[in-house]
């Protein structure tokens, strides 16, 4: 916990908004797409499961191939406290949605469905994307598929068990290119580093790739560092929370680290205003 209150005060000594944003795509990506206020009917269904959820009590056994809970939550845990600590919160899934609506990808991957809040949000935002999304947890997993039956999505394909046994068959049979892949699998450096020289065998230069908690801890921060060096990577976005890759070949190499949280914008503009 300490280390991501330190990491984010960094974060905000380095980072801006949208002044002052020199290229125009990142701008209207920023103003138009990361930072869009409207609401979207389908966050309804997808935050009315969410409710559910952190008032169901039942008691799952969990199996995590990855670095671990963030509470130091045992391996009987129930589904409210998972849904409260593991799941991506509204405002992020909603900017997940937002990007897929926006991108329309055919083939979407997801590594780590958890109960399936965020996997709902991304095939919600196109019913036309199969989105593929992957989960270590035998009792997880069957959570996330009553939640994909309860809110009606046909597109999604859940694999079942460990992610190192299990992406990489995947992607071999895959008949199209990924062009959006959300990465949760697992918050250490390797493994990464190794899902992501997978999917980027199997992308096209205008698929976005997401990592989740890029700050979360010294092993995702390395990891993220190696990202942004990739020699296939052009442009990235660090928003803390995740960080944005893109792979368009017409961008120039740059990397912005963005605010997206408007708390933290009015705070630190009245901040400005009054030592003036």
């Amino acid at each position: 916990m300490l280390f991501q209150v330190l990491s984010y005060f960094r974060f905000l000594l380095r980072s801006g908004n949208a002044h002052g944003l020199h290229s125009p795509y990142v701008f209207g990506l920023y103003t138009h797409l990361i930072n869009h206020t409207g609401h979207f009917a389908a966050y309804d269904a997808v935050e009315t499961r969410r409710g559910e959820l952190l008032i169901d009590p039942t008691a799952i056994t969990v199996r995590d191939f990855g670095a671990g809970s963030r509470t130091g939550a045992g391996r009987t845990r129930r589904l409210q406290d998972i849904v409260r600590t593991a799941a991506k919160p509204p405002k992020l899934g909603q900017l997940l949605f937002r990007l897929v609506n926006h991108l329309q990808p055919q083939t979407v991957v997801e590594l780590g469905t958890s109960l399936g809040i965020t996997t709902a949000y991304l095939a919600k935002a196109s019913s036309r994307a199969h989105v593929i999304t992957f989960e270590g947890c035998p009792q997880t997993a069957e959570v996330a598929r009553e939640t994909f039956t309860r809110l009606n999505l046909p597109n999604v394909e859940l694999v079942e068990g460990n992610l190192d046994d299990t992406l990489a068959p995947t992607l071999a049979i895959l008949s199209m290119p990924v062009d959006f892949a959300f990465f949760d699998g697992n918050h250490r450096y390797e493994p990464t580093m190794r899902y992501f020289e997978l999917l980027n065998q199997h992308r096209t230069e205008h698929t976005v790739f997401v990592l989740d908690d890029i700050h979360w801890s010294a092993e995702m921060e390395k990891a993220w560092a190696a990202v942004k060096q990739h020699p296939d990577v052009v442009l990235t976005i660090d928003l803390f929370y995740i960080g944005l890759v893109f792979f368009r070949s017409s961008q120039p190499k740059q990397h912005f680290t963005l605010r997206f949280d408007h708390a933290v914008d009015k705070l630190l503009e009245r901040t400005r205003r009054l030592s003036a």
